[in-house]
């Protein structure tokens, strides 16, 4: 269903935060139950990521480099 995998109002699906990480769906899917990762929305049965909660996930990953 190609529905599920465009941007909606500043949320991913999980497919698209996949491509952007270059991890595979499995990898999202296993993070979220163990309470690893990003925070998610789940909304009528689909998993959905903030933009703004991912950024400020990268950004807390951050590491090393001079500042």
């Amino acid at each position: 269903m190609r529905h599920r995998e465009q941007d909606h109002g500043g949320t991913l699906s999980e497919g698209l935060l996949a491509k952007r990480w270059q991890l595979s769906c499995r990898t999202l899917q296993r993070w979220r139950s163990q309470g690893r990762g990003p925070a998610f929305l789940f909304i009528e049965g689909s998993i959905r990521y903030r933009l703004s909660d991912i950024i400020d996930y990268e950004e807390r990953c951050v590491r090393g480099g001079s500042q």
